[in-house]
């Protein structure tokens, strides 16, 4: 099979196109033959090497970590997936692998997929969907009636926040650039900020929950918007924030790991299939691209998500 391959860890020069043997699913694993896999920002801190020091992956490795496809084979013990399925799901962070034309992936990690869309808008969805999730309802604790404001609302995470909030009853405000202003208010956002010419902690005040997923100095600007008891939840691991600093401002705060689970898969599907959130794809390139995938990603400023179509 063809696979991008990363063989020392750097720049994107280091992601190799070559051949490689078709892996063999073992217990509980399932072997997907993979039609399009989504690119996250946590492929590129792999590809970087930034996570070495909490797994220590054998070169050469496959990135990638979202995929969809057709189960091609499936190992002992897994009885709800059949051959010839089409699935969407995970694989592992020390798995990873979906950059590829076959991929292993953990049963419990892998649901049908979407009836409603297509191998790469479902892939598209795992990786974001499920942090969104936990984010905002988990962690957050988000409920009907609250107010929630999200960060860099037209990002592959910030996208699904926006969806999943509204659904939920909350009222939902994002920060964009000019550019995506329209297409985060079209998401369902009641209100949309351009931080470039506006500064959100001027206009908005008494909020439940602040997603963070850009840290810095919009994150030291966000304590003071949430009323007394709210909670930012920060999803920059590598900057994790004050516990100290929230004490100070009277509200909570959670540096979130997310689980990546199967179980809020089939939950996002219906979802997909019943029409209450779409998809948000960016750009689609072929696997023969992935570095040029990975550079779109380092420039900023996409709509949702960046997927790589292995079945063209």
């Amino acid at each position: 099979m063809k696979a991008i391959h990363l063989h020392t860890y750097g720049g994107t020069e280091n992601l190799v196109y070559e051949e490689t043997s078709i892996p063999s699913p073992g217990s509980g694993e399932v072997l997907v033959k993979v039609k399009a896999a989504g690119v996250n920002p946590l492929d590129l801190m792999v590809r970087k090497g930034w996570l070495q020091s909490i797994i220590d992956y054998p070169m050469p490795i496959i990135l990638g970590l979202d995929l969809s496809g057709v189960v091609a084979a499936i190992g002992e013990g897994v009885t709800h997936l059949q051959v010839g399925q089409d699935v969407y799901g995970i694989t592992d962070i020390k798995l990873l692998g979906t950059y590829a034309e076959y991929a292993i992936a953990p049963s419990d990690k892998v649901v049908p997929k979407p009836k409603n869309l297509d191998y790469v808008q479902a892939a598209s969805v795992p990786s974001v969907g499920i942090t969104a999730w936990q984010a905002l309802f988990d962690v957050g604790g988000l409920s009907a009636g609250q107010t929630v404001l999200v960060h860099a609302a037209a990002g592959g995470v910030g996208s699904f926040a926006v969806q999943l909030a509204k659904a939920k009853g909350a009222k939902v405000i994002g920060t964009a650039s000019s550019q995506n202003l329209d297409f985060v208010s079209s998401l369902g956002a009641d209100q949309v900020i351009d931080y470039k010419t506006t500064r959100f902690e001027e206009v908005v005040s008494n909020v439940d929950v602040v997603l963070d997923t850009i840290g810095g100095e919009t994150r030291e600007r966000s304590w003071g918007i949430l009323k007394p008891g709210g909670i930012l939840v920060s999803l920059i691991t590598s900057d994790p924030a004050s516990s100290e600093t929230a004490a100070e401002y009277g509200v909570r705060t959670a540096t979130m790991f997310v689980k990546l689970e199967g179980k809020y898969l089939t939950e996002l599907a219906a979802l997909l299939d019943n029409g209450t959130i779409k998809t948000c794809v960016d750009k689609v390139l072929p696997l023969t691209e992935a570095s040029q995938a990975h550079e779109l990603i380092e420039s900023g400023g996409k709509r949702g998500k960046i997927v790589l179509n292995i079945a063209s």
